[in-house]
């Protein structure tokens, strides 16, 4: 999770997510060379004399229009990727669904018989010792480590969003409409995040937890439910 004064990612704990961070790096070298380059000329300009046929010359009108086009392919070409990777969903191990309410999400296994349940987030005053305020609660989602899960998120009421950055997950959730991304836990650990839609007073109140374990351990946890 994120910690004061933290000024990067949060680390990333998917695929995804490492892909996520590559590609930022690559757009800051991209724009920091750009920046240079834009800072070198201006700093010519203003301490050189550019005579007329610098100025007009029609080479410098066809490198300033070659060299942005060359820049938006070297940023378009991995972002379609990046893309292309999270929208695709190949037989994913797990299929979870998120609902939002006001304020507070309720989460179906949908690969299990009546495997449902609410989760709330944990008040401060009952919140036990060393526990994070206002991100803890009182049910977590429980998912097996190196498992593809899809969620299919959905509201009830109003927008909200299922937002968990570690692990580069950010889907709305519209009422009357499905949508579905996925992730993939790379290590066991527990997983923060909140809703990223601005749904109404507690908007801040409703917390997302994610628990990665084993799946010896999540086949026992899932046959201690009640059913």
């Amino acid at each position: 999770m994120a910690n004061h004064s933290q000024l990067g990612f949060q680390d990333a704990s998917s695929p995804i997510m490492e892909e996520l961070i590559q590609f930022h790096d690559h757009a800051l070298m991209v724009a920091l060379a750009i920046c240079s380059l834009v800072l070198y000329l201006l700093t010519l300009m203003l301490t050189e004399k550019l005579s007329s046929n610098t100025v007009n010359a029609q080479e410098i009108e066809l490198v300033w229009t070659i060299l942005p086009a060359m820049v938006l392919v070297t940023l378009a070409l991995p972002s379609l990727r990046i893309l292309y990777m999270m929208d695709e969903i190949n037989e994913p191990s797990l299929t979870l669904k998120a609902i939002g309410h006001q304020w507070y999400w309720t989460y179906e296994y949908t690969d299990f018989k009546e495997l449902t349940f609410d989760s709330y987030m944990v008040p401060t005053t009952d919140l036990p010792r060393g526990h994070f305020r206002l991100l803890e609660v009182d049910h977590r989602v429980i998912v097996p480590t190196e498992s593809t899960i899809r969620v299919i998120v959905t509201a009830d009421d109003v927008l909200h969003s299922w937002a968990v950055p570690s692990l580069g997950v950010k889907t709305d959730a519209i009422p009357g409409r499905l949508n579905q991304t996925s992730f993939l836990a790379t290590r066991p650990g527990v997983y923060y995040g909140q809703c990223s839609e601005i749904c109404g007073a507690n908007h801040s109140f409703m917390p997302i937890v994610v628990e990665s374990v084993p799946l010896a351990n999540f086949e026992h946890w899932s046959s201690l439910l009640p059913s």
